[in-house]
């Protein structure tokens, strides 16, 4: 049987604008390029884990509206579970709109339905998450449904990974819940004030540095795979999906890290947040020609 991962998170639509430059108080400019693409790092993190092998459910909630449909269809396509993604009336779908302009980006985050991903909502799904191997968060969904689902998942003996992004300070009676912290470099530092008594497993992204694992038996670092880079963007969402479904299949933390290093490198060589995510097969013929270069 397939390791069961269940991705509790956002489910966004982003819209992107490539302008020639910022545009100044006032100003109205023509934009050149519009993209309509779907993300959120709950369905992006779903859709990584899917194409890797794994059986994902996905709990979630978008708009009864088109972008709602339009991100539906995206993740039924991409084999993501989704009896228990509720439509709801209150919210519009989720969006992120993203303007990009000499070099760099901005981002305004409209949350949408994702607020209405309560406690209380949670609570029909409790046997969901009974029934996973792994569960699997972020932070794009209020804190204390994250906390409630951490609880139900240690009431069930199911293992518990937070993606801390993008980044809230959490306190400690949630690190307590948490078996794999996920951060990157800068969330970690921002993180060490809350961490000094964390006992669960730390695995710092750390981009071209590479990844460093930090359980009680100590420290390990693992060094990048060197790849031609085409786009960074979703690289981390690839990670934590791939660590997902792999540390489901095999329960070796070091093998589920290598593995999803490795996602993560073929993820950025290709354009694009979901679009650049490897499928199994990718990642079993990179095994074989990749001759150890880091």
């Amino acid at each position: 049987m397939k390791p069961k991962v269940t991705v509790i998170g956002s489910i966004n639509i982003d819209l992107i604008t490539k302008v020639s430059h910022w545009p100044k108080p006032g100003e109205t400019i023509i934009c050149h390029e519009f993209l309509q693409l779907p993300g959120g790092k709950g369905a992006n993190q779903a859709v990584a884990a899917a194409r890797l092998g794994a059986e994902v459910v996905m709990l979630g909630c978008v708009g009864d509206d088109p972008f709602g449909e339009f991100a539906l269809n995206n993740l039924r396509n991409e084999g993501v579970l989704l009896n228990y993604v509720d439509q709801v009336r209150d919210f519009d779908t989720g969006k992120a709109f993203i303007t990009i302009s000499e070099g760099d980006n901005a981002i305004i985050v409209v949350p949408g339905a994702n607020l209405a991903c309560t406690p209380e909502w949670l609570a029909k799904y409790e046997k969901v998450i009974a029934a996973s191997d792994v569960i699997l968060l972020q932070m794009e969904i209020p804190i204390p449904t994250l906390m409630e689902a951490a609880r139900l998942a240690k009431r069930y003996g199911v293992k518990v990974v937070l993606n801390p992004a993008p980044f809230q300070m959490i306190d400690h009676d949630f690190l307590e819940l948490i078996d794999v912290l996920t951060p990157n470099e800068h969330e970690y530092q921002q993180l060490k004030p809350v961490l000094t008594d964390y006992t669960g497993i730390l695995i710092v992204t750390r981009g071209e540095k590479g990844v460093t694992l930090i359980t009680q038996d100590g420290v390990i670092e693992k060094p990048a795979i060197k790849v031609k880079v085409a786009d960074t963007t979703g690289a981390g969402d690839t990670f934590n999906g791939a660590f997902a479904a792999k540390w489901s299949e095999t329960k070796s933390l070091e093998e589920a890290v290598d593995f999803a290093i490795m996602a993560s490198a073929l993820s950025v060589t290709k354009i694009g947040a979901q679009s650049g995510m490897p499928k199994r097969d990718e990642i079993d013929a990179f095994i074989k020609e990749w001759g150890g270069d880091r």
